[in-house]
């Protein structure tokens, strides 16, 4: 059975008030839709597939979106996004396929302009997009690197303002690719993790117990972490490890394990923005 809870809450010009709302977002309008993916040249407002200068021989491939303000010769802000893995689905009709294609929290926090927009793969040893946990961990680290480089070099992206985000799978790969090393942990102004987080969801990686390594490597820089329900226990982990850092907590007031809530009018969409757009505002002065 699924939780009830009054809610009263302004989407897009309507409003829900002191009704019973099954407590599920997929029953919250979207004020935001992903546009599709393409194969055509980068444009401004417009999703297309890439894959990365020395990667063609290669079936890795990301998915580049420029933001409606875009031109050339102009520098902006990137974001870039990590996938949960693929498979899911549950009872709330969460699902997720694992792909760079599903990605939507840098076109919903973004709202489509301002940002450029990076759905980064997680590379297999086959050369090919892994659509569950790693793949290759090397291969995923540089074609990382690679692409940010590429992005920041052909469209302008700054990279003094590249923060790393993630559902799922990728909240975990937020701390567990994004601080792997000293190297890659340099890429990012920030980071957003929504729904679990590396050292206290186990998975596949034969260096999973060196998580308070990985999580020192991130500083002062700014980390946004959510989940759905409730953030405590991840708040309480970090608080246990003795790492101290610049950590914002938020909770999803929903149960359902999905990155949806960007693409809606919520409160939670509205402070994780407001997050985003201080964190690349003071790495912007540096």
């Amino acid at each position: 059975m699924f939780s009830w809870w009054l809610i009263a809450v302004g989407l897009s010009g309507t409003r829900l008030c002191t009704e019973e709302v099954r407590l599920n977002l997929n029953a919250v309008p979207a004020m935001l839709t992903v546009p599709a993916v393409t194969r055509a040249a980068p444009v401004a407002g417009m999703r297309v597939r890439a894959t990365t200068a020395g990667w063609t021989d290669k079936a890795a491939y990301h998915v580049l979106y420029l933001p409606t303000d875009w031109a050339p010769g102009k520098t902006f802000p990137v974001i870039v996004e990590y996938a949960g893995n693929g498979g899911y689905k549950n009872a709330l009709g969460d699902t997720s396929d694992g792909t760079v294609d599903g990605c939507v929290m840098g076109y919903g926090l973004s709202g489509g302009r301002g940002f450029i927009w990076v759905a980064m793969p997680f590379v297999g040893a086959d050369g090919r997009n892994a659509d569950k946990w790693w793949g290759d961990v090397e291969a995923t680290k540089r074609y990382c690197r690679e692409t940010v480089a590429e992005v920041c070099r052909r469209y302008g992206g700054d990279p003094r303002r590249v923060v790393l985000a993630g559902f799922s799978r990728g909240a975990i790969a937020c701390n567990y690719i994004g601080l792997h090393d000293d190297e890659i942990a340099r890429l990012w102004c920030g980071m957003i993790c929504h729904s679990h987080y590396d050292g206290i969801f186990r998975h596949p990686a034969p260096d999973l117990g060196a998580w308070k390594e990985r999580l020192q490597r991130l500083g002062a820089r700014p980390q946004f972490i959510s989940h759905e329900r409730s953030v405590e226990r991840t708040r309480e982990w970090i608080a246990a490890s003795g790492v101290k850092g610049d950590f914002t907590f938020a909770a999803l007031p929903f149960e359902n394990h999905s990155a949806r809530w960007t693409l809606c009018d919520l409160p939670i969409r509205r402070e994780a923005r407001a997050w985003l757009l201080r964190c690349v505002g003071a790495a912007g002065e540096r």
